[in-house]
């Protein structure tokens, strides 16, 4: 069984991704500073699930090199999917944010170069790197924006345009990653990752859109919206994205170097509101009060992935519909809520 560093492994995907290697009777060992919202209530679970010494736990920062130097050493896989995560905070903070995303990952590509050099490396990008779209033929309809002359999505083709600080930051470490297996021949797969959903997703108004819609629809709090309500995105539920991270790992002498567009795919695509809204009321039972605000920098009207590349490669493809998917998000927070509100009562 292999021994897998995951950093972040705190966070929503990194906790799911413990999950399924712990199962597995892998190794494991989370890096995770602890910072975003949710994390270690995510340790804490997996520390109940598997037991407390079934897994090992760094409290660092991927800014940290000794840290990052010690955690490498010995593993086979290193997950990198530890970083700062939404656009709205990299405006705000741009320093900080380009230290999680651009420093952070340079630090670990060097840390396995210099101390796991056989190690697959595999990273966790964005749809963001290929920025607003600008100057992509974007249509409104009634319920959504639509771009016509990409039916299939983005590919992996089409050309980068780090838009917002984030886009930058992850767009630098994206390349590095994709570089670092050209030059000094890293075992490097980069996935740039749609909308991902799902239990152990402590979503809020800056990232993690459906999480967040959920919890302020079942609490019927005041949800407010960038933007008109059409923004179109393909949303991927995090059973799937486990699965292409198997594939890419298992057919690492297909992946290795190679850089892969992973979402729902236009069968998954959904509207942020006006296509949502109907299943939230059908699943929930009600919405929340909603007003619009202004649209947020660099934000895309539209963006479908483009997943025939990674279907090709991998025979890799989504299986779990956005109403399915939904509904489990729904009965996960709303039992998280639950237990939460009796926590907090006794």
């Amino acid at each position: 069984m292999a021994v897998a560093l995951v950093t972040g492994g705190g966070g929503f995907i990194g906790a799911n991704l413990c999950a399924r290697l712990l199962r597995a009777g892998h190794r494991v060992r989370i890096l995770d500073d602890l910072s975003r919202v949710g994390a270690e209530r995510n340790v804490a679970w997996l520390a109940q699930m598997f037991g407390a010494g079934s897994f090992d736990f760094q409290r660092a920062s991927v800014a940290d090199r000794a840290a990052l130097s010690k955690a490498v050493a010995g593993v086979d896989r290193i997950y990198h999917l530890a970083g700062q995560v939404a656009v709205t905070c990299s405006v705000e903070d741009p320093a900080a944010d380009f230290e999680a995303n651009a420093v952070g990952t340079f630090y670990l590509l060097e840390a396995a170069r210099l101390h796991a050099p056989e190690a697959i490396f595999l990273y966790a990008s964005t749809n963001k790197v290929y920025g607003s779209l600008a100057g992509m033929d974007v249509v409104e309809k009634e319920t959504r924006f639509e771009l016509p002359e990409f039916p299939y999505g983005i590919a992996e083709t089409a050309p980068l345009d780090f838009h917002s600080p984030y886009g930058c930051s992850k767009g630098a470490g994206d390349q590095y990653v994709r570089d670092y297996a050209r030059i000094y021949g890293l075992r490097t797969i980069v996935l740039r990752q749609s909308c991902v959903y799902g239990p152990r997703q402590f979503g809020h108004s800056g990232q993690g859109w459906m999480a967040w819609f959920v919890l302020r629809s079942l609490t019927r709090e005041r949800l407010v919206i960038h933007g008109n309500g059409k923004q179109v995105r393909d949303v991927l539920f995090i059973d799937d994205l486990m699965d292409a991270y198997d594939a890419a790992v298992e057919r690492i002498e297909r992946t290795a170097g190679e850089v892969y567009n992973v979402g729902g795919g236009p069968a998954n695509s959904v509207s942020l509101w006006s296509e949502l809204a109907p299943m939230l009321s059908q699943s929930i039972g009600g919405l929340p009060e909603v007003s619009y605000a202004e649209w947020r920098p660099g934000d895309q009207k539209v963006f479908i992935s483009d997943i025939r590349k990674i279907r090709e490669h991998l025979g890799w493809s989504p299986k779990t519909s956005v109403r399915c998917g939904l509904d489990r998000l729904v009965s996960w927070l709303r039992d998280e809520l639950l237990s939460s509100s009796l926590r907090a009562a006794r």
